[in-house]
């Protein structure tokens, strides 16, 4: 079965004077699936949507969006895709329906059409009844609503949605994700960057994690997550207890735990999968450490994230060291 890509990219390169964005960037991102795009500040992120978009002109390396290149035929990629930003683009003192009508004729849908899209989008995107009202009354959820009911006039065959959810309440931030969810399920590919590492998680068929210009790793966030073990984490009765129970997980798992006081808990990364939660209860029973609650999960996407980009904060004390003063 052949697999058809509505993103490919390979060896990306870009440089801004001394800064070089992009080392030799690589994607293959499947037609009608959500791809999230994480990283750290300044990784890259942001100029290679710029590139994938033709707002920013590669320097080598080679990219198609919905099988047009960005390079030779621009035209043809802007033609297929929708963006929406991170500050919205909507005129705050025109009503949602003659912003959609506006964005309709600027991108020159033709006669009725224009106008029968727009309604069709305010009512996909719960915005029928303050459709008239000037977008400057809107909320920050409305605003952002607004503005990818008009990424989406031209019903894109690639949907770029830069930090689409940064700032909103809940309930907002739902009915985004579910806006998503519908377009990745009526075939639109999504190119997703987020802060919200849970907002990946639930939406992301698959993740590319971008460090200092390249994709260091890709994956689903299931397979992510098996990348660096389960997680075994300790609360005991009191502060005097976290220091033997470190040393039990650190015996257990080959890592340097981390505390956290508040809590009283100790936690640490286990890549044996061969570990299991009875033999972590049982050795902590044998050191004769108090113990409240003691776990063994699967990682969140945040930890997969700080781990493999090695942007782990150092811990404010060693407990080994501690213990030896």
């Amino acid at each position: 079965m052949t697999t058809t890509y509505a993103v490919l990219s390979e060896g990306l390169e870009k440089r801004f004077g001394d800064v070089h964005a992009l080392r030799g960037l690589d994607l293959a991102v499947e037609q009608g699936t959500v791809c999230g795009i994480l990283g750290p500040n300044g990784a890259g992120k942001t100029t290679a949507v710029r590139v994938l978009t033709t707002l920013t002109a590669p320097d080598s390396g080679t990219a198609t969006v919905a099988g047009h290149d960005v390079r030779t035929d621009p035209g043809a990629v802007r033609r297929s895709i929708g963006v929406t930003g991170q500050a919205t683009s909507v005129d705050g003192e025109l009503s949602g329906r003659q912003n959609l009508r506006l964005f309709a004729r600027l991108l020159r849908i033709r006669g009725a059409a224009g106008p029968a899209r727009a309604d069709e989008l305010l009512e996909r995107f719960e915005l029928t009844e303050a459709a008239d009202r000037p977008a400057r009354t809107y909320s920050g959820g409305m605003r952002r609503r607004l503005d990818l009911a008009a990424g989406l006039l031209v019903r894109p065959a690639v949907l770029f949605l830069d930090e689409p959810t940064t700032g909103l309440d809940p309930y907002s931030r739902n009915q985004i994700r579910d806006a998503v969810r519908d377009l990745a399920g009526r075939g639109t590919t999504v190119l997703l960057t987020t802060q919200y590492l849970e907002e990946a998680d639930q939406l992301a068929d698959g993740i590319v994690l971008i460090d200092r210009g390249r994709a260091v790793v890709t994956g689903t966030p299931a397979s992510l997550k098996a990348r660096i073990g389960s997680y075994a984490e300790v609360v005991v009765t009191d502060a005097s207890a976290m220091l033997p129970a470190a040393a039990v997980l650190d015996q257990l798992t080959g890592t340097e735990p981390a505390l956290d006081h508040e809590r009283r808990a100790v936690g640490a990364v286990a890549a044996d999968p061969a570990l299991t939660l009875p033999r972590i209860v049982l050795e902590l029973d044998a050191a004769g450490v108090p113990v409240v609650d003691a776990s063994l999960r699967p990682p969140t996407l945040d930890e997969v994230f700080l781990r493999l980009t090695d942007r782990r904060p150092a811990p404010a004390t060693s407990p080994f060291k501690e213990r030896a003063a």
